[in-house]
C-alpha cells in the first residue's frame, strides 16, 4: 500500500505529484511526515494520523474515511470592514489533505478523533493479527 501525504491544494498545480514516502517492507519506518504538517505513526495496536491546523476553528474541519484513505478538509473565512477608512479585507483559508492509512484496520472499531492546540489527531485501531491455530487430531491404528 502506498502512503500519500499530499495536500490537494499544493501550489494549485494538478500535475505536481510528490512521490510516495511509505514502504511497508521497511518495518523500521514507523513515523512519516511531510512539510505540510501531516504525520502518520503507528504502534502495535493503533495507527495515528496528525494534522497541524493552527488557527482553524474545529467546527470548520471535516473528516472522512473511505477506501483506506483519510480526508481532512476545511475552510475558514475572515472579513474585516472599516467604513471610516473605506477599508475591506476578505480572506479564505482552505485546505484538503489525504493520507493512506497503512496496515489492516479493524472495521468493527470506529476511528476516534481529537483536536487540541491546533492539532487534529485521528486514531485507527489495527486488526488483531491472526494467530495460527493448533489442530488436535486422533491417531487411528
Amino acid at each position: 500500500m502506498a502512503f500519500d501525504l499530499v495536500p490537494s491544494n499544493i501550489f494549485s498545480f494538478p500535475s505536481l505529484r510528490i512521490p510516495s514516502i511509505w514502504n511497508e517492507d521497511d518495518e523500521w519506518l514507523t513515523t512519516s511526515s511531510s512539510p505540510s504538517g501531516l504525520s502518520v505513526s503507528e504502534d502495535e495496536k493503533n495507527v495515528y494520523i496528525e494534522a497541524a491546523l493552527p488557527g482553524i476553528d474545529p467546527k470548520n474541519i471535516e473528516l472522512t474515511f473511505q477506501d483506506g484513505y483519510l480526508w481532512i478538509r476545511g475552510e475558514e473565512k475572515e472579513e474585516e470592514k472599516d467604513k471610516n477608512r473605506k477599508y475591506y479585507r476578505h480572506s479564505v483559508k482552505s485546505f484538503s489533505y489525504r493520507a493512506a492509512v497503512p496496515g489492516e484496520i479493524d472495521n468493527n472499531q470506529e476511528p476516534t478523533a481529537s483536536y487540541k492546540h491546533g492539532v487534529m489527531r485521528v486514531t485507527f485501531v489495527k486488526s488483531p493479527k491472526l494467530q495460527p491455530k493448533k489442530i488436535q487430531f486422533k491417531s487411528e491404528g
